[in-house]
């Protein structure tokens, strides 16, 4: 399944930050716009604290150097009217008397920092460029969560079937919980993407999310990876979710230390020896019945019921083809516009199937899921010259698969093992061409005596490569 959204980060300034100085004192105020604008920033200037207060309502900075005695509020009186509104841009105070006791005032009161006139010119260079580097790196961290929570929301996961909406009901129901949770599902279907949106959507949405896919590794990698390195998942998924794919690929020593970690709640370190502390929840998946790898003996039945305390059985699209349309529509609309073509002012893609194409792809059994939906649609909006997208533009296999494209042989007879699109294909395409001929090629008489309007005719000719001569 694709990344449903794309998190757009705020873009760094050309200048290195934007800084208000707000000072009664003129020569500071000038000193200071001089060594800073000198250092790549961009300074305002207020020369009293509601002036300042004023310039912080009307505009965005990146940090503030506020003195702390003035005329009418003092720095402290200040810091807090800020902090009312703002609490995350940093704020220096400025102050002629240095006083331990101030200064841990000016901390209490919400101050990030604290110097003394005069000052030095290099140390207060230095904290402002680490203090604003800190800040973005913060701001940066909670746009990206908060674009991650909107692009995992159960909102974003394309359902209209019966089915998918009960199972968007359990997600809601069990994200916030600590079980753990077994997903089964063929490939295709969005085993991780349902992971990772009730990951966001659960009290660990904060901490990490560790992806094991463990058909990408050998066994001995994937037991180091999981356990032995210097930093194993295991220990990087601490507070957090571990996501192990297709978890009938664990071997049974990996499959003992994983119950271990799950049941103690921590996991002896092979290369220190050293027990390490870890709280984990785990989301397995697999493509197969892992209650049948157990009665086999591949699976550890005790591990089995430590994952499987919530199962989530996601549908294969075959069995829920009402959201087709939809899904169609969504890839469409992200594909367009990665493509630049074919999007509507509101930000919509154009791009549509005929019905005829559109019967096609709700009568194909869809072997890869919403995976081959995707790839499909993506393939036509790359190959679309307009929006109206008719069978031509599909897949090979989808047309033989459709009848579409009917094998024959050299006898022009078909295949033994031609499907029933193939048959009555070939059997619509002998019958219009008889038709054709009875007329002249007349397709307007070919219409009226197979009882059909000329445009579905016209589209049965095209679909079938049914060649017309010119009378």
């Amino acid at each position: 399944m694709p990344d449903l959204l794309k998190p757009d980060l705020p873009s760094i300034p050309a200048h290195k930050g934007h800084i208000l100085v707000i000072d009664d004192e003129a020569d500071i105020r000038e000193s200071l716009e001089f060594l800073l604008t000198g250092e790549g920033f961009r300074v305002d200037l207020a020369t009293r604290a509601m002036e300042g207060l004023e310039k912080l309502a009307r505009a965005s900075y990146d940090l503030v150097l506020l003195d702390l005695m003035m005329p009418d509020l003092t720095g402290i009186e200040t810091l807090a009217e800020i902090r009312k509104k703002d609490t995350t841009t940093p704020v220096f105070l400025l102050t002629a008397y240095g006083s331990i006791d101030i200064a841990v005032e000016a901390l209490k009161a919400g101050a990030n920092d604290y110097f003394s006139k005069p000052w030095d010119n290099e140390k207060l260079i230095i904290e402002i460029d680490r203090m604003i580097a800190s800040s973005l790196l913060a701001r940066e961290n909670v746009e990206l969560k908060r674009a991650l929570k909107q692009r995992y929301s159960f909102s974003n996961i394309i359902a209209k079937s019966e089915r998918m909406l009960k199972l968007l009901d359990m997600f809601a129901q069990v994200a916030p919980s600590r079980a753990n949770i077994l997903i089964s599902g063929e490939a295709g279907t969005g085993r991780e993407l349902i992971a990772k949106s009730i990951h966001a959507h659960s009290a660990r949405a904060d901490r990490a999310f560790i992806t094991v896919n463990t058909s990408s590794m050998p066994a001995e990698v994937l037991e180091s990876a999981l356990f032995g390195s210097k930093k194993p998942y295991l220990e990087l998924a601490s507070g957090g979710t571990l996501f192990i794919d297709e978890v009938t690929a664990l071997t049974p020593d990996m499959q003992a230390t994983l119950l271990r970690a799950i049941q103690e709640r921590d996991f002896v370190s092979p290369a220190t020896g050293e027990t390490i502390p870890i709280d984990i929840r785990v989301f397995a998946a697999t493509a197969g019945d892992l209650r049948k790898a157990v009665e086999d003996g591949k699976f550890r039945d005790d591990l089995y019921y430590r994952l499987n305390v919530v199962n989530l059985d996601i549908p294969p699209l075959r069995d829920r083809k009402e959201d087709i349309p939809m899904l169609i529509d969504h890839f469409a609309t992200i594909y367009s516009r990665e493509n630049g073509k074919l999007i509507s002012p509101a930000g919509r893609s154009l791009l549509h199937f005929d019905s005829e194409a559109l019967q096609i792809l709700m009568d194909h059994t869809w072997p890869g899921n919403v995976r081959e939906l995707e790839n499909l649609v993506e393939r036509a909006v790359v190959l679309a010259s307009e929006a109206e997208v008719n069978a031509t533009i599909l897949p090979e296999h989808l047309l033989q698969a459709g009848g579409v494209r009917i094998r024959k042989d050299d006898s022009e007879a078909l295949p033994a093992d031609a499907s029933l699109y193939e048959i009555v294909a070939d059997f619509e395409r002998k019958l219009i061409m008889d038709n054709l001929e009875r007329t002249n090629w007349s397709q307007t008489e070919a219409a009226e005596a197979l009882r059909i309007p000329l445009s579905t005719l016209n589209q049965k000719i095209k679909r079938l490569s049914i060649n017309v001569k010119k009378r």
